[in-house]
């Protein structure tokens, strides 16, 4: 249930494309750590349930396309196989003793040392008899597993049809049926939207009672926003509230210092949006509150708690204690997201042996922002992966584009009134067609060509991590790490990680590696540069006016940065330092930054 006065760990691991994290809840639950799962591929899903029935040794009976409502049931059968299966570990982890079993005192080791369980559990360790019987007790007492919570992009909601071509009612689209089959599960956690609003998603939220308070106000199944700002948390979140719909959660990520898409703001930086989070909390809450309990009222449903808050969290190129710590501290947050470094971390995530060595091996400049997804929105991506090397293969051969069997992306009706996917083998050779005879530029083919099988690329890893082929052979693995592994290298274990995110001890990073606020910066600049240079030679007053609101946005999230540095022991001086030298430098190259000079 939610706003509990304590949980195990101030971190959560997001979701990481389709399959990275998708049993990421059975390798770390148990140890209380939250982290989510995608569930928009519902065939990877159910292949998995196939692997997970088999190594648990339950009975499997396959949910085919020819079942009603396939794609909710899938997703909810594998939700609920995550369920039992952690809420086994957890009655195996209290039955077992301190002093002959590893994992029970992991789960004590693993935490923060300022935290209340681990002081107690290093106090037992100085005890004998009964009173060290008596903590031991209340340690396991206290043991709980991590959240299961799930991942709904917003933008990812095909209208579906039947076999007869007919178009299947509202209920039946992607995000809709994938948001049916959370809610009829067994789960007590979150679903997190991201990607912005999809009013037709939101609203079909209102259908189950999971989503409501009971009696005591509690909710068995909350909501997270993943958002950019504090306008579009405001926004959404009273949206949800008229309906009676409580946020749980604001997640902010940073708009381009992420994995996966990202969704870059107009030059408003993290420092500054956090900022207003701070300032701006206490009416953020009321607002909703209010808002919330009004429609809860008017439809004569339970009442939230009074004290009932939602947690602000923040997530987006952390990589060290003393980043962690001063973003929690100073921001008040109640917690912050680690995902990329995690793809290091075998036993937390499902990255393929191949796509592991890959990612050990690569530059800086195999990390870029592609155009990759067929959504239209920039990629995070790596040169440097089989996914990569399959795409540009099949346009030596003069065979671009995929096959496109699961159609998620399917979105695009330029030569059909049924939509197809742009990274299609059918709508590149349509494209290429249009290129031919001139209807189609080569700045716009290149980007098309660029275009990538998601679906495909982003599940195979944990099929092929369970030492299975994914389905039809299609092996190549598509991976889209945030800039910040660029500066991580090497394999490591889930406690050496945890370790250095607590500070117990500091993996060695890439010396380079600038600190999380000059990173986001520095990206986007580059962002702005690229905006720039690729516009038309005849500038509208329309991009002008971005432009220098783009360019007004940064400098004052230098100056920001300039203040906070001067008031605040944000890090080491050494790191201070290098971002006083680092802001100016950035300063004086926005400064420049005119659309005369290209």
């Amino acid at each position: 249930m939610f706003n509990s006065p304590t949980t195990a760990h101030s971190f959560h691991i997001p979701v990481m494309g389709l399959g990275f994290t998708a049993d990421t809840p059975m390798k770390v639950a148990k140890y209380g750590i939250s982290s989510v799962v995608s569930i928009m591929d519902d065939h990877m899903l159910e292949d998995l349930r196939r692997i997970y029935s088999r190594k648990l040794q339950i009975p499997y009976l396959p949910i085919t396309d020819k079942t009603d409502d396939s794609r909710a049931n899938r997703i909810k059968a594998y939700l609920n196989l995550a369920h039992d299966a952690v809420n086994k570990q957890m009655e195996d982890l209290k039955s077992q003793s301190f002093e002959y079993s590893i994992a029970i005192n992991e789960y004590f080791t693993l935490l923060p040392e300022s935290h209340g369980l681990y002081v107690l559990y290093e106090k037992m360790k100085q005890e004998v008899g009964e009173a060290k019987e008596a903590i031991q007790s209340r340690l396991k007492a206290a043991i709980s597993p991590g959240k299961i919570d799930v991942n709904i992009m917003t933008k990812v909601d095909k209208i579906n049809f039947d076999k007869e071509g007919n178009e299947l009612s509202r209920e039946y689209s992607d995000a809709l049926s994938a948001l049916r089959g959370f809610a009829e599960s067994d789960l007590e956690s979150s679903v997190v939207f991201s990607a912005g609003m999809n009013p037709a998603l939101y609203g079909y939220a209102e259908q189950f009672a999971d989503f409501f308070p009971d009696l005591n106000g509690k909710i068995k199944k909350g909501i997270i926003l993943k958002v950019s700002d504090y306008r579009s948390a405001l926004i959404q979140g009273r949206f949800l509230a008229k309906k009676g719909l409580w946020v749980s959660e604001f997640r902010i990520e940073s708009g381009l210092n992420c994995g996966g898409h990202a969704f870059a703001t107009d030059g408003l930086l993290i420092g500054p949006i956090l900022e207003e989070f701070k300032n701006n909390r206490a009416e953020l809450r009321q607002i909703l509150f209010d808002t919330c309990q009004k429609a809860l009222t008017d439809k004569g449903s339970h009442l939230l708690s009074e004290d009932i808050m939602p947690k602000i969290t923040y997530q987006g190129g952390i990589g060290s204690a003393a980043e962690d710590k001063f973003l929690m501290n100073y921001y008040q947050l109640d917690g912050t997201g680690w995902g990329s470094p995690f793809l290091l971390v075998p036993e937390a995530t499902s990255v393929d042996k191949d796509t592991l060595d890959r990612l050990i091996q690569s530059r800086k400049s195999d990390y870029y922002l592609s155009h990759a997804s067929p959504l239209g929105v920039p990629f995070n991506n790596l040169r440097s992966s089989s996914g990569e090397e399959q795409r540009i293969s099949r346009i030596q051969k003069n065979r671009p584009g995929s096959p496109c069997y699961k159609k998620f992306l399917s979105f695009s009706t330029e030569f059909s009134s049924k939509p197809i996917c742009t990274a299609s083998r059918e709508y590149q050779n349509l494209k290429l067609k249009d290129y031919a005879e001139g209807k189609t530029s080569q700045l716009e083919m290149d980007e098309v060509l660029e275009k990538d099988c998601l679906c495909e690329g982003l599940s195979a890893s944990v099929i092929l991590n369970q030492g299975e082929e994914p389905r039809r052979s299609l092996k190549a693995v598509t991976i889209c790490p945030g800039p910040n592994l660029a500066y991580f290298k090497g394999v490591f274990s889930l406690k050496e990680m945890l370790d250095h995110i607590y500070g117990k001890v500091s993996i060695a990073l890439d010396p380079e590696r600038p600190q999380v606020f000059v990173k986001e910066l520095q990206l986007y600049v580059q962002h702005l540069q690229h905006e720039i240079s690729k516009s038309l030679p005849e500038k509208t007053q329309k991009f002008e006016t971005y432009v220098e609101k783009f360019k007004t946005n940064l400098s004052q999230g230098i100056a920001y940065y300039q203040d906070l540095i001067a008031n605040f022991p944000i890090d080491t001086e050494e790191v201070m330092g290098n971002m006083k030298v680092q802001l100016q430098e950035l300063k004086d190259k926005i400064r420049g930054l005119e659309l005369a000079k290209v």
